[in-house]
């Protein structure tokens, strides 16, 4: 996402000669006084998705240290999530390469594991999995590149164990290299070659090499979703029947005080890439109303299994939503 606090401009091409202001504010100081309290949902919602699961594995990532990509901490965080991914019957491949960054190459590497459905046309679920470089603090991500690969790695076991197949393949992608590598999202490269999503930029151009773009229906992508006190505004940039019917998902479950009605347009994330490649995304994630995003504060005591459970129970619940709407149109 958009990692500078003040206004600035993206020339994004979404379609030809379009743009969008991407204008986050300064994430909010103040912190509310509880987190999401199992009251506030029905009682009833059991999708299988184990919050204390996907919070030890978020504790897991976070022991590991600061992991930026191509770092040995990366590499450790990178076979416990292929470890994990295996154990759940899945089959797990790697997409490496050779990324030039402002500190030089980098050797990064998307992780991709797969579930057969009952079409080969493909839905993503995905987050990145590297954490921002810093050399003036230790940062370890907790929520930025903690909290979502939890979820994922928790959906992935929750939907592998299911004995049908479903409708369609799914496919469970933790990208390396979506943050800068300097202090601001724009501060090095270019608009044709920027310094931050390496990984989803890589697997979208390997999707379109490959003539594999066309299976792939939709993203789903996870950023930033185990804050204690969870608070997910619409992304304006995102797919929006996508975020409609993950929304009204939400409502039906109790968990609308948690997606809320208030917009943000997130300047820049791993869904852009999809976008930009014609293929529907939906970018899930908590920036302005977060206040430890990029500082050293970003620890686990900012994480809640009960957040994680909510975004998590929330985009299980919305696959057959989603997939009806696809099955109801002719694939691109």
């Amino acid at each position: 996402m958009v990692r500078n606090p003040v206004c600035l401009l993206f020339p994004f091409l979404l379609s030809a000669q379009l743009m969008f202001w991407a204008c986050p504010s300064r994430p909010a100081t103040s912190e509310r006084a509880s987190e999401p309290s199992a009251g506030a949902a029905r009682s009833e919602v059991d999708t299988g998705f184990d919050g204390d699961r996907a919070f030890a594995h978020v504790s897991r990532l976070v022991s590991f240290g600061p992991r930026p990509a191509g770092s040995a901490e990366l590499a450790k965080a990178r076979d416990y999530i292929i470890g994990e991914l295996r154990s759940y019957g899945l089959k797990v491949r790697t997409d490496e390469f050779t990324a030039q960054t402002p500190l030089g190459p980098r050797r990064m590497v998307n992780i991709i594991a797969e579930l057969d459905g009952q079409s080969r046309d493909a839905i993503i679920i995905a987050s990145h999995y590297d954490t921002k470089y810093y050399q003036k603090f230790r940062f370890v991500g907790a929520n930025d590149g903690g909290s979502s690969t939890g979820a994922v790695m928790e959906i992935a076991r929750v939907m592998a164990a299911k004995r049908e197949r479903p409708p369609f393949s799914y496919w469970f992608v933790f990208f390396d290299g979506e943050e800068a590598f300097c202090e601001g999202w724009t501060d090095c490269g270019t608009s044709d070659d920027p310094d931050n999503t390496y990984g989803s930029r890589h697997f979208v151009a390997q999707l379109i090499d490959h003539g594999e773009l066309k299976r792939v229906r939709a993203l789903i992508l996870l950023d930033l979703v185990g804050y204690k006190n969870l608070e997910l505004a619409r992304d304006t940039l995102s797919t929006k029947w996508l975020v409609d019917a993950i929304w009204q998902t939400a409502r039906e479950l109790g968990y609308g005080a948690y997606f809320v009605e208030s917009e943000e347009g997130v300047g820049g994330d791993d869904h852009l890439p999809f976008l930009r490649a014609g293929i529907e995304a939906v970018d899930l994630i908590q920036l302005n109303s977060y206040p430890h995003w990029h500082t050293p504060e970003d620890t686990l005591d900012k994480i809640s299994p009960r957040s994680l459970k909510i975004v998590g129970d929330t985009v299980l619940a919305s696959l057959p939503r989603i997939e009806e709407r696809l099955r109801n149109r002719r694939a691109p």
